[in-house]
């Protein structure tokens, strides 16, 4: 499974890398970032049509024609829409996370910014990123894009990543924490 797993993250890999290529050389990069934070947003809001991208049941042809309906309704740019239309041609949807991510990532490095991941177990409000963006900036040393996202199952607190260093700050973390320590004792 880590091999399939390693496989599939460098496919994304290159295809990210191509469609950053493309963008830079067009100078659109600020425009294909905001094409994938909609369609992020999109596919986020539609569960079923998510599922629809990856089934396996789809028809190549369906998943063309989806993915160019979704890509013309959303307004995409032309270099967008045309690689969703590759990515759904080559029956490679189930990457487009991942390739998004990996595209950020490249971004983020060309600009000198940094990306961490906010993970809540509540939604946050706009003056506790700032804060929380802050910090992170002070740490890292340079500019940063924060992503967030839910998880219920933190109980409260948060997490926060940024590349490959980890803060966890979540009353789950901590239970677990003290569990660990009664079991200890007794």
């Amino acid at each position: 499974m880590a091999a399939k797993s390693a496989a599939s993250s460098g496919v994304a890999l290159r295809y990210a890398a191509a469609l950053f290529e493309l963008a830079q050389e067009q100078g659109m990069l600020d425009a294909v970032a905001s094409d994938l934070d909609r369609l992020e947003a999109v596919l986020a809001e539609s569960a079923d049509l998510g599922r629809m991208l990856v089934s396996p049941l789809a028809s190549r042809e369906e998943l063309v024609g989806a993915v160019g309906a979704l890509a013309e309704r959303a307004g995409f740019t032309k270099l967008v829409k045309n690689f969703l239309g590759v990515l759904a041609r080559q029956r490679r949807m189930s990457l487009l996370a991942q390739v998004i991510a990996r595209f950020r990532e490249r971004l983020a490095e060309a600009r000198g910014e940094a990306t961490a991941e906010i993970v809540s177990a509540a939604p946050l409000a706009e003056a506790e990123l700032e804060r929380l963006r802050a910090a992170i900036a002070r740490f890292a040393g340079k500019n940063v894009r924060l992503t967030t996202r839910i998880d219920p199952d933190l109980l409260a607190g948060l997490t926060v990543q940024v590349g490959s260093r980890m803060v966890d700050a979540s009353l789950r973390r901590r239970l677990q924490q003290l569990e660990t320590m009664m079991k200890g004792v007794g």
